[in-house]
């Protein structure tokens, strides 16, 4: 019979795959491709926080993480709203390399 443990890690990786599978999939939209990293990067922690319970009293670790994370989805969503501003949505066969 599984554990509790190996139910969670199981589901941090299907997190982290179903989110690898929808930024590959769905990727015409900034936004999506956002969003997709953002669910992978929950999956991640969720993995990283599954795995130093065991240990003890190494939540600051994971703490670090979540907030590298928040800083990440922050500099996203500015890029975002940069890129709507700039081009006036969000899909990237619409971006032009050649434009300053």
């Amino acid at each position: 019979m599984m554990n509790l443990s190996m139910i969670g890690i199981a589901s941090s990786f299907f997190m982290v795959f179903c989110g690898l599978w929808s930024f590959i999939s769905y990727h015409k939209h900034l936004l999506n491709s956002l969003l997709s990293l953002e669910f992978m990067m929950l999956g991640v922690f969720w993995l990283l926080s599954m795995q130093t319970a065991g240990v003890g009293s190494e939540i600051y670790f994971s703490l670090f993480f979540l907030t590298l994370a928040a800083c990440e989805g922050a500099l996203g969503l500015s890029l975002l709203v940069f890129v709507v501003r700039s081009h006036g949505n969000d899909r990237f066969m619409s971006f032009n390399l050649l434009e300053c």
